[in-house]
């Protein structure tokens, strides 16, 4: 069944563009270079950033190691119910050149897409500039006698050079980098187990033994079980951090992936497992090692000494390990900073493409790498250089701050989008031909929207309760924490003035046909590999 509204197909004698944007062309579906362990430790590398590492720390010390570690699970739900969202969407129309934006242009409407779009780029981007930041406070842990904006330098430089080379370039550098984060992690998490259970040179077990002293909770603002619940309530917005942007860095690179109806359900399904283990069990060891009361966890220098992981080995009596902790920190700031370098230039890719940036931006290297995007966005991540005044983590928490609601606002967007794509395919008879589908839909996508809508809208709710240093009101924080709803809103109702649009595309025109024949013919050209050995088994299993 075929909508009256279709995406125009352009031709004009190279590869066949659908709206402009993305590929049906047989040929250029050939030239995707990621493959299943790319995407994978792609999302991964995105989720694992200085976010677990010092972030966790400064929950911890507001609100106590329980509601710490209900954040993390809280938010690691969230997470999942939009990655399957995308995942959904992304492998019903795989196609090369596909964004997020893209299919909010096509499902709901025009105005919400050109909002979003920027925001995404705007996160992305800001993202790069605070992995950079921290990436040089990361390395002034040694105390060298080199000035931070050469580490800067460094940094941004080497995320510039595997973005612009090649796709698989970038690929297979952001496997290796986040493969020796994973490993690191896991060491710290069995060391932590060992510490528990009393393996630490110095000490007995101590198990959970911070949980009675000084206490699981903290009352946040309130007394009571007002003041317990807003204590967790605070661990959920602020987890977010942690989160943001990662679940889409699979559906952005959905269309330069091998075979992507295979490989995005398998990327999808493992996300979950995989978070559960480095956010879920590592947010329950941190608040067994480190005490909420410690007194480097409200240290201001944002570096590993505020890290609770080199606090607690170094409670423990364990030596050395500090220099290790470091080394891995830095290394998940310089993986993130690559991924969301990645993700930002394909997202101001495909605004150019459509028109709502300028063309310059789609210029492309002879391998298909928007090198142009590419350096747009990175030329934001030049913010990064704000580190080398006087208060490098003030500058830090301020990129973190704003990327944290457009992250939530992200979310909202791609809930929306995911929702009048499922009633579209229902209103016209086609549910049934979703190649992968999710459990608790849509129902699950209705909750977690109302939730993140709330995450937005209290984001900042403690400025209305807690005074500035001043005694007056703390409009920074106040900012910081709600500056980004404005102004996405007025990027949203700017266009529709502009264009006079309606508020949303009729279900009967939302166009759910053009393409899918296209994909569905590549993809049934798709081998499954067959393992030959119980070594191959193993990998396939794992990539």
């Amino acid at each position: 069944m075929k909508s009256e509204h279709e995406g125009s197909v352009e031709s004009g004698g190279g590869p066949e563009l659908l709206d402009g944007l993305v590929s049906l062309d047989k040929d250029s579906q050939l030239q995707r270079g990621l493959k299943s362990r790319h995407i994978q430790f792609l999302a991964l590398g995105g989720a694992i950033g200085t976010g677990l590492f010092v972030g966790s720390g400064g929950i911890l010390a507001i609100v106590g190691p329980l509601p710490l570690w209900l954040g993390y699970l809280s938010q690691m739900f969230v997470v999942w119910c939009v990655m399957n969202a995308i995942a959904e969407m992304t492998t019903y129309l795989p196609m090369r050149g596909i964004t997020l934006p893209y299919f909010t242009n096509r499902y709901v409407d025009g105005s919400l897409a050109f909002a979003a779009g920027w925001n995404y780029w705007y996160a992305y981007a800001i993202l790069v500039a605070a992995e950079a930041s921290a990436g040089a406070i990361l390395l002034d842990y040694w105390n060298t006698p080199v000035h931070p904006a050469v580490w800067i330098t460094i940094i941004l430089i080497v995320c510039l050079a595997l973005n612009i080379i090649a796709v698989e370039v970038f690929g297979e550098a952001e496997f290796w980098f986040a493969s020796i984060k994973l490993i690191t992690i896991l060491g710290l998490i069995i060391v932590g187990i060992v510490i528990m259970a009393g393996g630490a040179p110095d000490k007995g077990a101590i198990g959970f033994g911070t949980w009675n002293d000084p206490g699981a909770i903290k009352p946040y603002v309130a007394t009571g079980s007002w003041g317990n619940f807003l204590a967790y309530w605070t661990a959920f917005v602020r987890a977010g951090f942690s989160f943001i942007t990662s679940p889409e860095l699979i559906g952005l690179a959905a269309g330069e992936t091998v075979a992507p109806r295979r490989n995005i359900p398998k990327a999808a399904r493992r996300f979950l497992y995989r978070l559960a283990l480095f956010y879920g069990v590592s947010s329950l060891i941190l608040g067994c090692l480190v005490r909420s009361d410690h007194p480097q966890l409200l240290s201001p220098e944002s570096n590993a000494n505020a890290s609770p992981w080199v606090i607690g080995i170094q409670e423990a009596g364990i030596g050395g390990l500090n220099h290790v902790i470091n080394a891995a920190i830095l290394t998940s700031a310089w993986s993130a900073g690559n991924a969301f370098l990645y993700s930002g230039s394909r997202i101001l890719y495909s605004l150019a493409a459509t028109g709502q940036a300028p063309h310059f931006f789609t210029r492309t290297t002879r391998r298909g790498v928007p090198y142009a995007a590419v350096l747009g966005t990175w030329s934001l991540g030049l913010l990064a250089y704000l580190n080398v005044s006087e208060n490098g983590a003030t500058v830090f928490n301020w990129f973190m701050n704003i990327s944290t609601i457009s992250g939530f606002i992200a979310w909202i967007v791609v809930l929306i989008t995911y929702l009048r794509f499922r009633s579209a395919l229902k209103f016209q008879g086609l549910l049934d031909t979703l190649p992968f589908k999710t459990i608790g839909q849509p129902y699950l996508s209705w909750f977690v929207l109302f939730i993140v809508s709330l995450l937005t809208l209290t984001n900042g709710f403690q400025v209305f309760a807690i005074k500035a240093a001043d005694g007056g009101f703390d409009y920074k924080n106040f900012l910081a924490a709600y500056i980004t709803i404005p102004a996405f809103l007025l990027l949203y109702v700017g266009h529709k003035l502009v264009y006079r649009a309606p508020l949303a595309k009729p279900l009967a025109d939302i166009d759910v046909v053009t393409g899918k024949k296209e994909m569905d013919e590549w993809c049934e050209a798709d081998v499954k590999p067959v393992p030959k050995n119980w070594i191959q088994r193993v990998w396939f299993w794992i990539a």
